[in-house]
């Protein structure tokens, strides 16, 4: 094992400084830290809602322009290379890196919360068309949108690595658009300290989410007590499982565990198919799926300047906060695992494979806690309300096997968070160590730590809503750093596409040449 610190450069000792200031100040005054974070995410919701807006929408239509541009040939290595994982291996990685682990935390609870608290005010809870908009704004939450976060810092990181041969920094992907020299190495050092800080919190956000919910199964179905200390007990025993796993690599722990979730997650969707409401579920999908499409554009410009309606801030824009803050990780991670595709097959990849899977778990879960509560009278909808992180469980006792599925679902959510968070290891240690595509054991070993300490810190702080303020806050510098991103990878393709125009002009003429000869 490689312990030398030769590599951990000065971002890895600011970005450890910083993280550890709000470890240090949350531990010493859990209540000053959860009123502190409070009022700034107050301020960054009221203020900073139509930002998150805006950017995930252009975001999209970016994309989009380009999967039918001819920039989408552009392939993300040398123009022989192909695809260095399969198709199942690569949605395996995809899935689980990213927003697997909100997916079982959110996937029956934001459709059951909609439902007995509507988006809308002139929809009655708990009513027919209450169900059908929750489930429409759920797959609108579980879309595109959020996975165009992760396509556009993948996507430039990707070129860069790969096409361009330089390395995996967000900092590098922006040199076309750094033009002062003598400013250079601070603008991007601070660039690159604020992905990572931006990855940490949000990785923490989502342990938290799931310790939460592993905690809340527990309790269910074990009557395990729900405190801080058993969840700190679930953090140990995960932070020791993932930082095993980060050292073993990509392709050996994180592909082996991506393999495993994913085809874990579909064989436990497929039993909630059969055995709940199949043609509910069937007509549900397609239903929402249309519901989405018609209010894409109405979704994703929505707040309300006049009623004064927090609504929005407390869904819509935390979701784009939690996908930007993550972006970083996710993205570096996506590029690191999409080597040889092309611009095209990257961004479809990306923003349909995984978003379709979130959209079919979605229709199954909730839509089969939605038939129950309609339907049959459980009041699964109540149980959320008292209890968020019980809407899985609660669900599964109105299902044969309803034991069987809930220790399943346990064992399932905890293998998320283990690649989730060793995923999130291997990056954060790569950013801090020059690109390194094999960062030091020992940065491993203390990002894995430092994670883990501030997942522990939020949960002990202030619960859901200090893990929702960390990626609200932090996310907000990033967003600017997105959009210039995306600015980025327009110029640097169109450069590409001009260069390749070029010598394949002269290719020919020197043919011709040979021919005239």
């Amino acid at each position: 094992m490689n312990f030398k610190t030769k590599k951990m450069n000065g971002v890895f000792w600011i970005s450890t400084t910083i993280v550890s200031m709000f470890v240090l100040i949350g531990a010493v005054s859990p209540s000053a830290f959860a009123k502190g974070a409070n009022a700034v995410l107050n301020f960054t919701t009221s203020s900073f809602g139509w930002l998150y807006l805006i950017s995930i929408f252009l975001f999209s239509i970016f994309l989009i322009f380009l999967v039918f541009s001819k920039y989408g040939k552009i392939r993300l290595d040398g123009e022989d290379e192909r695809p260095e994982y399969s198709l199942f291996t690569w949605i395996g990685m995809l899935f689980s890196a990213g927003f697997g682990i909100a997916l079982v935390f959110y996937g029956i609870g934001e459709p059951m919360t909609h439902f007995a608290t509507p988006p809308f005010h002139d929809l009655e809870p708990q009513s027919q068309q209450a169900a059908r908009v929750a489930m429409g704004y759920s797959f609108f939450h579980y879309g595109i949108s959020q996975w165009s976060v992760f396509a556009i810092v993948g996507l430039l990181i990707a070129y860069n690595q790969f096409r361009k041969k330089k390395d995996g920094l967000i900092s590098t992907a922006l040199d076309s658009m750094i033009k002062t020299k003598k400013h250079q190495k601070p603008v991007k050092n601070a660039i690159d300290i604020f992905a990572v800080v931006a990855t940490v919190m949000g990785v923490a956000t989502s342990l938290g989410l799931g310790i939460m919910q592993i905690n809340g199964g527990l309790k269910y179905t074990f009557g395990t007590p729900d405190t801080i200390w058993t969840q700190i007990a679930i953090i140990a025993v995960m932070t020791l499982l993932f930082i095993l796993s980060s050292t073993t690599g990509v392709n050996k722990g994180i592909k082996w565990l991506s393999n495993l979730n994913l085809g874990a997650a579909l064989a436990l969707m497929l039993f909630v198919f059969l055995t709940g409401p199949t043609v509910f579920i069937l007509d549900t999908f397609i239903t929402g799926i249309g519901d989405y499409i018609t209010n894409f554009v109405s979704y994703s410009l929505r707040l309300n300047p006049y009623s004064g309606d927090t609504w929005v801030q407390k869904w819509t824009v935390f979701y784009w906060a939690w996908a930007i803050a993550w972006s970083p990780f996710v993205g570096a991670f996506v590029a690191r695992v999409s080597r040889g595709r092309t611009v095209r097959e990257f961004i479809l990849g990306v923003m349909v494979a995984p978003p379709a899977v979130a959209l079919m778990w979605i229709a199954v879960f909730g839509g089969t806690a939605l038939h129950m509560d309609l339907f049959e009278g459980a009041n699964i909808a109540g149980a959320v309300s008292a209890d968020i992180t019980s809407a899985l469980f609660t669900t599964f006792e109105q299902l044969p096997f309803s034991s069987v599925s809930s220790i399943y679902t346990i064992i399932l959510i905890f293998t998320f968070l283990i690649t989730s968070a060793d995923s999130a290891v291997y990056i954060v240690s790569s950013m801090t160590s020059k690109g390194n595509l094999n960062p030091p054991i020992r940065s491993r070993i203390i990002w894995g730590l430092l994670i883990s300490a501030i997942a522990t810190v939020l949960l002990l702080s202030s619960g859901l809503n200090g893990l929702q303020t960390a990626s609200l806050v932090s996310a907000l510098p990033f967003t600017l750093i997105l959009l210039i991103m995306m600015f980025a990878i327009f110029k640097v393709f169109k450069k590409d596409q001009s260069l390749y125009a070029t010598k394949h002009v002269k290719q020919q003429n020197q043919l011709k040449q040979a021919k005239a000869e």
